[in-house]
């Protein structure tokens, strides 16, 4: 693989202002920790990390409504203390145990949507074949609404983007442990977009939607596309469903570009979901994503990140391999974790890092990601298994929306 040269990273470190307060769980120490990570391993040997200028209010007005903006822009001028004084905030999302306001929310949140519009635009230019920022994948961001610990909607801004600039077939696939119902909201009928969201079972976590019967609009009728999971859902269920589902519509779709929200908050130890992956499902499912951009797409993949709490032990390997991935410059799960990455976390204040008792040595979690491809009728309707739970979601998500791609869903080859 020699993507390097093609590839390009971006890195604001404005986006380590995007803090919501100091208990929050979305701390942005994950992403200075995932680049000094790929620092030192050697992966951004030789690449430029690219800060993009400023960002116009214009690109913002692509997904959000300018109410929305003064909001968030009066919001973060005042400050948490007064902003407390101006009850209207509440009215968009602004103010509660989410998204807590904080000083200059606008400027920290639109230097994330920057870089992943910087990422399209290389992309569109043909200066890059595949870009990657990891501050990004604030997907739950609403037109009129912060939702989620999300501002501002950089991947549905940047495919707005792209729709006008070259592109009309765009699939959108997003492996966070939540639903990606902002993107999902904003392209509900575009029948240039396709969204896929793989994502723990709706009944039991956060936002409650992403419901295979979730198919999408009038004039994009099977385009939104629902892959619920079970609770404690491991390797080989979630690539199971991942496979199940994910490629056929994917396929049948042919998009010209593929842009993966790549929240790492499915992992088993993440403490707001209850999912049971592996940072080697992880970086299994990142590949499959970047193995359908080179098949589908001429390698054209716009990647972000997304959720992730487990701040020190998971997402700096993860979102490494995410970079390493698009960089083609892979990284093999038992490469050693760099002694002087693990030295560095030692020199943060005391209490800026969670508890390093049990820091990983390896980027890997020592598991074998390897899952049992899916049949029709496996499921048995009595049996209250995870595995049997797996199997009646995928034969739901496959017979809610593969008839309306003319694929069958009992046909495992589909």
């Amino acid at each position: 693989m020699g993507y390097a040269g093609s590839s390009m990273v971006m890195w604001d470190p404005e986006a380590m202002e995007y803090r919501f307060s100091r208990s929050h769980p979305m701390d942005p120490i994950r992403l200075e920790l995932t680049v000094e990570l790929a620092r030192s391993l050697g992966v951004l040997e030789g690449v430029e990390l690219a800060t993009p200028s400023g960002l116009d209010d214009r690109e913002l007005r692509r997904v959000h409504s300018d109410d929305y903006i003064d909001a968030v822009r009066l919001a973060g001028r005042l400050g948490p203390l007064r902003a407390a004084e101006v009850p209207a905030l509440a009215a968009y999302g602004l103010g509660n145990d989410d998204n807590p306001i904080f000083a200059h929310v606008h400027e920290a949140a639109a230097s994330i949507v920057g870089s992943t519009l910087a990422g399209a635009r290389a992309i569109a230019a043909g200066t890059a074949v595949k870009a990657v920022n990891v501050a990004g994948g604030m997907h739950h961001a609403m037109r009129s609404l912060a939702s989620g610990f999300c501002v501002y909607n950089d991947a549905a801004i940047a495919i707005s983007w792209l729709l006008d600039n070259g592109f009309d077939r765009i699939a959108y696939v997003d492996v966070d442990a939540h639903h990606g119902d902002g993107v999902q909201a904003v392209f509900w009928n575009d029948p240039r977009v396709l969204t896929v969201s793989v994502h723990e079972d709706p009944r039991w976590l956060w936002p409650g939607t992403g419901y295979p019967t979730e198919l999408g609009g009038p004039d994009a009728r099977g385009l939104a596309v629902n892959v619920p999971v079970p609770s404690s859902c491991p390797d080989r269920l979630w690539l199971r469903a991942f496979h199940a589902v994910v490629p056929s519509v994917v396929r049948e779709f042919r998009p010209q570009l593929l842009v993966s929200q790549c929240g790492c908050d499915s992992h088993a130890t993440d403490p707001l979901t209850d999912l049971a992956l592996s940072v080697d499902g992880q970086r299994a499912a990142i590949l499959a994503m970047r193995d359908l951009a080179d098949e589908l797409c001429d390698g054209r993949w716009l990647a972000v990140g997304g959720g992730g709490y487990q701040v020190v032990n998971v997402v700096p390997r993860i979102w490494t391999h995410l970079i390493a991935a698009a960089l083609g410059r892979d990284i093999e799960p038992e490469t050693p974790v760099p002694t002087a990455w693990l030295g560095a976390l030692a020199s943060y204040p005391p209490g800026r890092l969670p508890s390093l008792e049990h820091v990983p040595t390896v980027m890997g979690d020592g598991c074998e990601p390897r899952f049992t491809p899916w049949e029709p009728g496996s499921a048995d309707p009595g049996d209250t298994s995870t595995d049997a739970t797996a199997d009646r979601f995928i034969s739901r998500a496959r017979a809610a929306v593969f008839p309306l791609h003319g694929l069958d869903p009992e046909d495992p080859r589909d």
